[in-house]
């Protein structure tokens, strides 16, 4: 199915961002398993997971409109050096994909592409939870300390 070209460009460089956040939260996540702090470590991982999953529908949807996914341009990943840092680095790119996917969601409805509006609004909506996520950390940080979070975050059950 030939698909519209602008389209195309709109889903990759939403891939784009799906791909940096892969890594960029996985890594995040082994940094937190490193420092002993498993809880953070399963949430951050379990994004990751879930951008995965998001960037193999978004391919999927591309290779559908004879496009060619993008797999090569990646942008900068953003590591944090502590907690607050790890998760403020993680909230940035959270509101740059939110821009990225809402411009491709009103040129899929411009262009009359309801599908691949509907693979975005589903990106959306994980993308707004993951935020509001990542928001709740920092006001968690803010209200009871960076100590007292960083020592939430650690699992006692698990052995290593």
């Amino acid at each position: 199915m030939k698909g519209d070209k602008e389209i195309t460009r709109a889903l990759n460089k939403v891939l784009g961002q799906s791909l940096i956040a892969i890594n960029q939260y996985f890594l995040h996540a082994r940094i937190a398993r490193h420092w002993g702090l498993e809880s953070l470590n399963d949430s951050l991982y379990k994004q990751s997971i879930a951008e995965m999953k998001w960037s193999d529908e978004l391919i999927a949807r591309i290779l559908l409109l004879d496009g060619l996914p993008n797999l090569q341009e990646l942008g900068k990943v953003l590591v944090g050096e502590d907690v607050p840092e790890i998760i403020d680095c993680n909230l940035r790119l959270e509101k740059q994909k939110f821009d990225i996917i809402t411009d491709a969601i009103t040129l899929c409805e411009s262009k009359r592409d309801y599908v691949s509006r509907q693979l975005l609004v589903t990106l959306k909506d994980g993308n707004e939870e993951y935020q509001d996520w990542l928001e709740t950390q920092q006001d968690l940080i803010k209200d009871i300390g960076v100590e007292n979070y960083i020592q939430s975050q650690m699992d006692d059950d698990k052995a290593p």
